[in-house]
């Protein structure tokens, strides 16, 4: 007899994630539906501003990849009124991008997903000094995994634990038996754990040098950039370079070797080898290097055809909401979409704890929609970026996936699971930090002999206008649509990543790749789902993004009128 397990909410993501599943007998996953429950109206709330502070209002999306969205959303009216920034101005976007995916990705490994790999419990009872020798067997200079550094994280979590105030390790499932890492070893991530929370300030002090503050920018404008001062100052550019060198210092010595150790650990885990149920992935051009080269090239793979990589084709994008809490219609394309709220709620249903609310997974039970690409579902972040790219032979991806099989032993297989999901972000971390220090050598080059950071934009109130912007964010491909009207924003849409891998079954019974993630996957205990967190961690949702101030007693909220000038 099939039951009903719940998860909500799915913790350490930004957003409100549910997801249900129904366990057979044997506890393996037979169905799975996934539910953000909380609608915020972005689209919503641009239509009728000024295209020109497009960026700075979408960026609110997210606190977390504000500066993808402020870009992506400035760059899609630039492409809509046509303007061609200057090269500095490219260079130092790219450079906040990097100190963005930097932090993000640090703090999804460590702070929203270590914790799915890591026993905590089992750390306390670690030996320091063993534990010292087995971080020698992942790095020759490990960082906070001396003897007594190791000693010193025991002796602080242990008080923690004391006090009965876990904080951040309260709840877990510790002891697990899918945990796979000695103690010893859960001491060292342990360790990394804490620092990486020095370090990920660190990367967004980098984001602030060029970006006027984290984690919200400022300096990105239609037409360029605004933080002049910064890029004319030698001081500031150094001070980028020595925050990068350290950031970089902590991914090379801490995050490389403990993903490693944890592939190692994991190798033969069953519920983290598979976690790849849809076989399509999408991926875009991004991060300039100069000379007009990028790190990441365009493409898609359909039905894991590796093969026969296509170039992305941006008409092919639509956005269906036959399962979405939005009003019916066919599947759209963004420049056409629509959102508009119908929300029909929960059933009663029967679960593992007895009768509670339910989705209602033949109706409507989810505030994503479900984007496709000439109609298939797609999976979009770092591992996708780097099927595609190594499908097509992309040199600086080949070497690092290749150099990151050979160290670990693992079969290309790999990549296709959820180990290979978590391990993918890495080499994209890897990748991204040394291409970062190509483009800021491309920018100082380039001051030398140009110092331009603007070029001022042109609009006709009397024309109408639309563009979109494709780029890659920490968490895969994002875009943004917008069409101008009497000079001011007459629609606006985003698809974003989430939106790509946790939007709900679609018109033709299609499941997107967070619920086909879940297919299969079995339970050691239905009522503590450690599996099924894991695997949906190694996406990194994001669900604040994906569903884009609602008054839910219907008030208006406030009233503007702007000109075309943004009077």
């Amino acid at each position: 007899m099939s039951k009903r397990v719940v998860v909500d909410p799915i913790t350490r993501i930004e957003g409100h994630l549910r997801v249900e599943v129904e366990v057979d007998e044997n506890n393996v996953i037979t169905q799975a539906w996934s539910s953000s429950t909380l609608w915020r109206g972005i689209e919503v709330i641009m239509k009728g501003r000024s295209p020109m502070d497009a960026g700075l209002l979408v960026q609110r999306i997210c606190g977390v990849c504000t500066s993808s969205h402020y870009r992506c959303g400035t760059e899609a009216v630039e492409n809509a009124l046509g303007v061609k920034i200057p090269a500095n101005a490219q260079y130092v976007r790219t450079l906040i991008q990097v100190a963005l995916f930097l932090h993000d990705h640090l703090v999804h490994f460590y702070h929203l997903h270590a914790l799915d790999w890591v026993d905590i419990v089992s750390a306390l009872s670690a030996d320091p000094e063993a534990a010292a020798a087995e971080a020698l067997r992942w790095t020759d200079k490990p960082i906070a995994a001396g003897a007594g550094d190791l000693r010193a994280v025991q002796e602080r979590v242990t008080k923690l634990v004391e006090t009965g105030k876990l904080g951040p390790f309260a709840n877990g499932y510790w002891g697990n038996p899918t945990y796979k890492l000695t103690p010893e070893q859960n001491l060292i991530a342990v360790s990394h754990y804490l620092k990486a929370l020095e370090i990920q300030r660190v990367a967004a002090e980098m984001m602030a040098i060029f970006g006027g503050k984290s984690p919200h920018p400022q300096s990105i404008v239609v037409g360029g950039v605004t933080s002049v001062r910064d890029l004319l100052n030698p001081a500031r550019l150094q001070e980028w370079k020595t925050k990068h060198a350290q950031v970089h210092d902590f991914i090379e010595r801490a995050y490389l070797p403990d993903i490693r150790m944890a592939a190692d650990a994991y190798r033969e885990e069953p519920t983290v080898l598979g976690g790849v149920g849809v076989t399509s992935f999408l991926t875009c051009r991004d991060f300039p290097l100069g000379n007009g080269e990028y790190l990441f090239n365009d493409g898609v793979i359909l039905n894991g055809d590796l093969a026969n990589v296509q170039p992305l084709d941006p008409s092919l994008i639509k956005e269906d909401v036959t399962h979405s809490w939005y009003q019916d219609g066919p599947a759209l394309h963004p420049y056409e979409g629509r959102t508009e709220p119908d929300y029909t709620g929960f059933k009663t249903g029967q679960t593992l704890h007895g009768e509670l609310p339910t989705l209602d997974v033949n109706g409507k039970y989810s505030w994503v929609k479900s984007p496709r690409y000439n109609g298939e579902p797609i999976e979009v972040g770092p591992l996708a970026c780097l099927l595609v790219n190594y499908a097509q032979g992309n040199p600086r991806v080949v070497e690092a996936v290749d150099g990151f099989l050979n160290d670990t032993g693992l079969p290309v297989e790999a990549l296709f699971t959820t180990l290979g999901r978590t391990a993918g972000r890495l080499i994209q971390n890897m990748l991204i930090s040394k291409a970062g220090m190509e483009t800021f050598e491309a920018l100082v080059s380039n001051l030398a002999v140009d110092k331009s950071t603007f070029t001022p934009p042109e609009m006709d109130p009397d024309k109408e206008y639309q563009g979109h912007a494709i780029i890659e964010a920490p968490r895969g491909t994002l875009s943004h649509w917008v069409r101008i009207k009497g000079g001011k924003v007459e629609n606006y849409q985003a698809v974003v990543p989430t939106t790509w891998n946790a939007g709900p079954v679609d018109a033709n019974g299609k499941i997107g790749p967070f619920e086909a993630s879940l297919i299969g996957l079995k339970l050691d205990d239905p009522t503590k789902p450690l599996e099924v967190i894991r695997v949906i961690h190694s996406f990194d949702p994001c669900m604040a993004c994906s569903v884009h101030v609602m008054d839910f007693k219907g008030a208006d909220l406030g009233q503007f009128q702007v000109g075309p000038k943004g009077a």
